[in-house]
Parts: C-alpha cells; structure tokens; sequence
C-alpha cells in the first residue's frame, strides 16, 4: 500500500494534522512489530493505552498514528489522523482499500483445516501469480483487516482465512474482504461451546457466502450433509463440492503415502495424478479446493501439478521431524478438535512410515457440554493392533484413558494431568529408531514441548 495521509483521512473523513502529503505503506498495532512507513493504530483498553507508545513507534519508523479524539495531548510535529474508535478506523481504511484493489481475493473458513488449505492455495499458486496471505493467525476482526492493509498494491492473489467462535463473526468478515471465491473446508466440533450444535457451527461457517459476489463461487466439503443442505438451501449460489465420495465436482481416490508426502488421483473437473509433500488423506482433501481453484483461475492441469509439488505448511500441522535416537515424530501439535484427531490418528495407524507406532494426544478444548463423550469416542478411532502405546496429557485425557485401560495393557498406555516429563521420560525409557510419535492436542496444552525435549 502506498497512500498520503490526505486519501487516508479521505477514505475515514476524519481531521488531520501534519504533513498530509506523508506515505503511509502499511498499518500496526504493535510497536515491537512495526515496519518503516506503517500507520501506528493505539488501541486504550482497560489496563493499556497504546497512546502512550506512540512516539515508540515513530522512532521505529512509523509515518503516521491514529489518535483518538478524546485523548489528550496528541503529537504536535507528527503525520495524525484524529478518529472517534480505533478499531472501526482500522475496518473502515481496510473496506476503502479493498475495493480500491485489482486482485482476486479468496476468503478460507471451516472448524479444520483453514491454515492448511491457506498454505496450499498459496503455495500452489505463488509460481504464477504474485500471492500474499494471511500470515499467522490474523484472522479475526482486527487481523483480517490488517492483512488487507499490507497487501501490495500489485499483488494479484489475496488469500485470507477467516476464523470465529460465534454467530455473525464470518458474516462481518466476508463483507469486509468481499472473496471472489470462498472455501468451506468442513464442519467440525470447535466451538462447539458457543454455537450449541454442529449444524450450528455449519450455518456460522456458512455465512461466508454473504460477502461473495453475484459471479462468487464457494468450494466446500461436499461429504458434509449439513453442508449440502445450507448449498441446496441458497438459491443461485454458483458452488463446487470436492471430497471422496463421487457426487463431488473433484473426487480423490488412490491415496498413497510416502516419507516424502502423499500422492493420490483426482476425477472430475480435473483428471489426472497429482502429489504434495505433507502427509495426510484429510491434507489430500484441503488440496482439492485448491485444485478447482486453480482450474477457474485458468492454471493448467500441469501448472496445478507444479504447484502443488512444492507447496509447505505452516509449522506443527502433520510436520515430520527426525529426532533423537532416531525417534521419528508427526508435529500436529497446532490445535485439535474430535474430526481432526481423528484423521490424523487413522493416517498414523494406516501408514507404513515406521512399524512402531505411537500416540501423544493432548486434551481437545472449546468442545462444550459434550467434551466427555467426544473425548472418550476417540477409543472407538484407535486400533490396539496398530498402535504400539498411548501417551495422554492434560485432565480432559483422563476420559479417553478410562477407555482404553479396558483394551490396552497398563504398561503400553499413560495418563498425566500436567506434567510432560513424565511422558518424556516414558518416550526415551521405551522409543527408538522403529518409532513413529503423533503429537495431537489443542493448541493450550503445548505438546511441542515433549518434542523439543528430542531434538
């Protein structure tokens, strides 16, 4: 972004001060992250009031800060803009903006899956376009506007994931990012807490399609009924379904792993085989949408197959890493929820990376009333025959144990509250170079920390 602090207060119309014909070329809301030509946006909650880093900000480079009206004592010698709410500022210069800019915007959601699905669009997509996305998890009301804001003025590809807890927060967001293209990447369990249901959780997620244009198209889980359902319900909407079963617009079949990924086919709107370096059947599916974009965005079928042979995922999602005593371990340590754990369990207990098998699953949080009855439906999901020993952490986990000290003997299977070194211990006592580790839990219980305890 390249605009004077005139066109900004334009865009807000708003009073300013200073050099009007300043360059802003970004925005931030954090002073140990700002970048030279940022717009400083201070926020004043109940115990900070980022007035008060302000001049911090120019001295790191900062052009320009917003100022709230009612604040007294505003810089003299500096580029300011003066607004009644910070944050509706930040959301008002990021519409502006939007709709200022030329590139196709793609906007991710789903309870699983949306940073996976993000990296690979991106990634496939960065060899012929030039692709920014959302970075990290800027996903939310402040963030979703942020990335908008440092998008290049020549970028071509905006890929923007989505993220809520509660009714209306998608809603909000795809009015603001206004996609060209949406993906739904499934329903899930994950704030379940909050939306009471998970066809609660399919009409929140589904509210992505507010903000698409008459011409948008949705790609969604099309194994999903509630899914179908919300699609069949939404007269006009132009969309595509992609999964394993054949009713979908592209269907994946012969799924085969490797140390080095996966490899499968697809039928359909595409035809042909096609492979990507990250482990998974449920990666092999957050490929598909990627494929039928790429297909309407005009790739050919071997640009897509380019594309997606180089693409990488956001650390801790289904990461291998080689560690001690030749001990091999699958980082999926991000976050967790029932759908999730329960992919990731049957890819391990399918694979034939290592003959050793183990599970490191860690509490799954935000799941509601029900979390005792999906955290003890994760038994049914593990096979005793596949998988060698069970390592449980956090007091969630005591449930699913309670389950499987009926199937698994004592001595093959450990619970902990709290403390990982007693899963490292057990890990090093009894793991070798035969062993695979699956680490699985919500992001609140940390479980990378048993792996860098081996590295």
């Amino acid at each position: 972004m390249k605009r004077t602090v005139k066109e900004i207060a334009d865009w807000l119309n708003v009073d300013f001060a200073g050099d009007l014909d300043t360059i802003v070329t970004g925005v931030s809301i954090d002073t140990r992250t700002i970048s030279n030509g940022d717009l400083f946006i201070p926020f004043r909650g109940e115990s900070v009031n980022g007035h008060k880093y302000v001049e911090q900000a120019f001295q790191k480079g900062a052009s320009a800060t917003l100022w709230l009206k009612d604040e007294p004592n505003p810089p003299s010698d500096r580029p300011v803009l003066f607004v009644d709410d910070a944050e509706l500022a930040l959301q008002a210069m990021a519409r502006a903006y939007r709709h200022l800019h030329q590139a196709k915007f793609i906007g991710v959601t789903g309870s699983n899956g949306k940073t996976s699905s993000k990296d690979i669009l991106a990634g496939m997509l960065a060899p012929f376009y030039k692709v920014q996305k959302t970075i990290g998890n800027f996903n939310n009301q402040l963030g979703l506007p942020i990335t908008i804001l440092n998008l290049d003025e020549d970028t071509e590809i905006a890929v923007l994931e989505m993220g809520m807890s509660g009714f209306g927060e998608i809603e909000f967001l795809t009015k603001l990012a206004n996609p060209h293209y949406a993906v739904i990447t499934n329903i899930g369990e994950a704030h379940m807490q909050d939306l009471g249901s998970r066809e609660g959780i399919a009409k929140a997620k589904f509210e992505i399609v507010l903000g698409l244009g008459s011409d948008g198209i949705l790609f969604f889980d099309g194994d999903e009924p509630l899914l179908q359902s919300l699609v069949k319900e939404q007269h006009g909407l132009m969309s595509k379904g992609f999964g394993f079963n054949s009713s979908n617009a592209l269907v994946a079949t012969a799924i085969e792993t490797t140390e080095k990924g996966s490899r499968f086919t697809v039928s359909g709107e595409v035809n042909g085989e096609f492979f990507i370096p990250v482990l998974g059947k449920h990666q092999v599916k957050n490929s598909l949408n990627a494929i039928l974009l790429g297909n309407s965005l005009g790739l050919t079928e071997q640009q897509i197959r380019e594309g997606l042979s180089q693409v990488a995922l956001t650390d801790m999602r289904m990461q291998l890493v080689p560690a001690n005593k030749g001990i091999l371990f699958i980082n999926d340590a991000y976050n967790a929820a029932p759908t999730s754990m329960t992919a990731a369990i049957q890819f391990v207990q399918s694979t034939s990376l290592r003959e050793d098998k183990w599970l490191v699953l860690g509490d799954m949080l935000e799941l509601g009333d029900d979390e005792k009855r999906f955290h003890e439906q994760i038994a049914s999901v593990i096979d005793e025959n596949e998988i060698s020993r069970v390592c449980l952490f956090g007091p969630r986990m005591k449930w699913l144990y309670d389950q499987l000290e009926e199937k698994m003997a004592s001595e093959k299977l450990i619970h902990t509250d709290s403390d990982y070194n007693e899963i490292v211990e057990y890990i090093d006592k009894h793991a070798n170079e035969k062993t695979l580790i699956l680490l699985k839990g919500s992001r609140g219980m940390k479980l990378e920390t048993i792996l860098n305890s081996f590295k």
